[in-house]
């Protein structure tokens, strides 16, 4: 039998509306200021209300790229959210790689810091941050795979796609890992 905590087990991915999921955290593709912006940040802070701003706004001074820093959901369904700060594309030879996999890796920490059991990720960088999104979708499945061992109480970790074009990233850079994915929701 396999074991019920390997990771790819707890892995799941949804094509869909991050905003909407009852999770204990999403995680939101944040920028520097974590001042709300557009696409999932935009969208987050939207469903959230500005209550989200005025918490980011008084207990953090922005958050480094490749960080993250964790708010209340307000409301949202989400209990937490968890804002990573992802690189701007630059062709691949300004570290981003390294700074998208931190972010990832940070977001798990900090979840299971906060005992955090299902957590949501948005494709962090790929919107107006241009991070080509088949590399983008491999680190953040590579990172995740590889450091959710380390955390037994995260049940469950769900990859949010816009739409069915970027959840094919997903899959495929599953299928080149010889993993599976658990049952969409």
């Amino acid at each position: 039998m396999a074991n019920p905590l390997d990771p790819a087990r707890r892995l799941q991915l949804v094509v869909g509306d991050i905003t909407g999921l009852a999770v204990d955290a999403i995680v939101n593709a944040a920028n520097r200021a974590l001042a709300g912006g557009g696409g999932v940040d935009g969208a987050i802070h939207r469903a959230a209300g500005p209550e989200l701003k005025r918490h980011t706004d008084a207990h953090y001074a922005g958050c480094p790229t490749g960080d993250c820093v964790i708010s209340p959901g307000f409301g949202l369904k989400a209990r937490h959210v968890i804002h990573c700060v992802g690189p701007v594309w630059r062709g691949g030879g300004a570290d981003e790689d390294r700074l998208l996999a931190g972010c990832y890796a940070r977001a798990l920490a900090l979840a299971a810091a906060n005992g955090i059991a299902s957590i949501a990720f948005p494709a962090i960088s790929t919107g107006i941050y241009g991070f080509p999104a088949d590399r983008a979708a491999g680190i953040a499945i590579s990172t995740i795979v590889k450091d959710l061992i380390l955390y037994d109480d995260i049940e469950r970790v769900i990859f949010v796609c816009f739409n069915e074009a970027a959840a094919d990233h997903y899959r495929a850079q599953l299928a080149a890992l010889g993993k599976g994915i658990g049952p969409v929701e």
